[in-house]
Parts: structure tokens; sequence; C-alpha cells
């Protein structure tokens, strides 16, 4: 079969489609022939090797073949898989069961898939699992949202922001989306009720208050985020600069356990609220906004593409199989 492979951390270049063995489910793995993948901002981290994904593999990736996001058609099962049969159409988040996405076939533990919705594309169903679990568990963690409460997405115009846009205004929350001036239009297509260009305004600055801020794109000081909170507001990073992590993992419990606004690093918790984000979406409340799809051939540039930071929410992989395969 074929697959992006890479073998050392470095650029895109180093990423070179090649044919490898076609993986064979053991007994608790089902094997799924790939019709869609996409990207996802941890796969630009493991590509780079940044300081925590060396922490565990200095010298070179661990895995071979990147990418967590997929969806596609069951094609065997192990024999003691118990929710899927040959035939059926999955998508899922391969993080926890050691990535592959990026091939024509892989293997994954029935526990990371969920069935696809019909009213689904292969390629929305591979938008969805990482991003909009990371956007819901988000909003929803240590306080659900309640209506007319205020949400600020920075970050909003990626894969994560623009679920999460668009599962805040489902729980009927006000939403700011921050991001570059070249993505405020489609935050607006998705239903921000206000959107802040990040090179014009600092929202941190600008005396606004909210009741909920998740951070996708994390890089400025903790204090500052802090002030622009609600008295009882809660802060949530998901991604962003290393020494902005760095600071939530130091400074966010101390200022979470003196004084009523909470401070703290999202832990994800891949699949688990797979069977909503599909409710979600057959609701009509959640759409993936997909930016640009690539063939299998054109990974590399795909990578190129997300790490100019244009990408309007997502980028997907194709996969087409011939006869043969």
């Amino acid at each position: 079969m074929k697959a992006i492979v890479c073998t050392k951390y470095g650029s895109p270049e180093v990423l070179q489609l090649k044919e490898v063995e076609k993986p064979a489910a053991k007994d608790n793995e089902v094997l799924i022939k790939v019709h869609a993948a996409s990207l996802n901002a941890a796969d630009f981290e493991y590509l780079r090797g940044v300081f925590f994904v060396r922490l565990a593999a200095p010298i070179k990736p661990t895995f071979k073949i990147f990418g967590s996001d997929i969806a596609g058609r069951v094609e065997a099962v192990g024999r003691k898989v118990k929710q899927f049969q040959p035939g059926d159409e999955v998508f899922g988040d391969l993080s926890l069961c050691g990535f592959g996405a990026f091939a024509e076939y892989v293997c994954a533990s029935e526990n990371a898939l969920a069935l696809k919705s019909a009213s689904m594309t292969f390629e929305e169903a591979a938008a969805l699992p990482q991003a909009a679990v990371l956007a819901l568990q988000g909003l929803r963690d240590k306080r659900p949202i309640q209506p007319g409460q205020k949400v600020l997405i920075n970050g909003a115009g990626g894969g994560v922001g623009t679920f999460a846009v668009q599962i805040a205004k489902s729980f009927g929350a006000e939403v700011t989306g921050v991001d570059r001036a070249m993505k405020l239009d489609m935050l607006r297509s998705i239903g921000a009720d206000q959107v802040i260009d990040y090179t014009q305004e600092d929202f941190t600055k600008n005396g606004q208050h909210y009741d909920r801020i998740l951070d996708v794109a994390a890089h400025h000081p903790i204090f500052d985020c802090k002030r622009a909170l609600s008295p009882k507001g809660i802060y949530l990073m998901v991604g962003g600069s290393t020494a902005a992590i760095f600071q939530g993992f130091l400074l966010a419990p101390l200022i979470s356990m003196t004084g009523s606004k909470k401070m703290g690093i999202l832990m994800h918790k891949p699949n688990k609220d797979l069977a909503f984000i599909k409710e979600l979406f057959e609701a009509g409340k959640v759409v993936p906004v997909i930016d640009r799809r690539y063939p299998l051939s054109e990974a590399a540039e795909a990578f190129q593409y997300l790490e100019e930071g244009h990408a309007k929410g997502k980028l997907v992989i194709t996969v087409k199989h011939n006869n043969k395969t």
C-alpha cells in the first residue's frame, strides 16, 4: 500500500510517499480502508519534533506514518471485535492507537472508532474527530456554557476554532472570534457575533470581559488573559507557543486556587464525545469548514500550507483506491 512516511524530524520536505506493507488486524483491531484523513496542529508538532514530542522520542519519530483523523470503510475485523463488521463506514481519532492515517489502510482499536453518519461525506467525517472533540471538551469542561454567556475563541479560524464557534453558538452563547483579517468574514458566516483582527486589537486589553475563553493559539501572558475574564470566568488553553503552555502549566493551577476565576490547560480525551459531535452534525449545528483537499501524494504541500497559518478550518487528505487495493 502507499503511505506518507516520516523517518526524521524536520520540514514537510522530509515526508515521502512510499510503498509499505499493508497492515493486518490483530484480535482487537479493525482494518480500515482509508478514504479521507485530515491534518491537525499536532501532526505538524510531531513533524517538527517540538519540545514535548522530543521528551518521549528525542532522536526520531516514534511512528513513521503520521495522522490521527480518519474516515473509511472497515475491510476486516479481529476475532475479538464486537462493534464493527466489514463494510461499516467509520471515523475516529487514532492518536492513542498508533496514528497511521496518512495511508491507504490503517489498523485501529475499535474503541477509537464510531459509525459514520450516512449524511456525512468521508471528507466531512475525517475533519471532525480531533478538532471538534477538542472544541466541545474545551467548551464543556469545568462548567457548561449557559445561554447568553460571552465566549471568546482565540485562534477561531483554524480547525478547532471553527468548530468551537459553531458549538458555542449551539449552546446559546454570544461568540467573539479572534484571528487574522483574512479569516474574519468566514467566522461571521459560521455564526460569530463579533470578530477581532488580532493584528489590530488585543482582546486582553480592550476592556471586554468573557465568561469563557478558549485559547487555541495562546501567546499572551496568562495574567493578561485573566484580566479578560469575568469574575467567575473560565480560561482553557488548547494550543499555542511553548512559552505560553509552560506558563499555563506553572501558573494556571495557582490562579485557580486563589480566586473565583478558573484557568487551565485542556486535557484532551480522544473520541469520548464522538457520538455527541455526530448528533450536532446531523442537526445541522456543526458543519466542518474545509479549506483545501489534497491527494495523498501531496501531503507535504498540505503540511506546508498548514504551517503558513492561512488555512480556514480544516485541510483534508483524500485517498483514492483502484480496484486492486
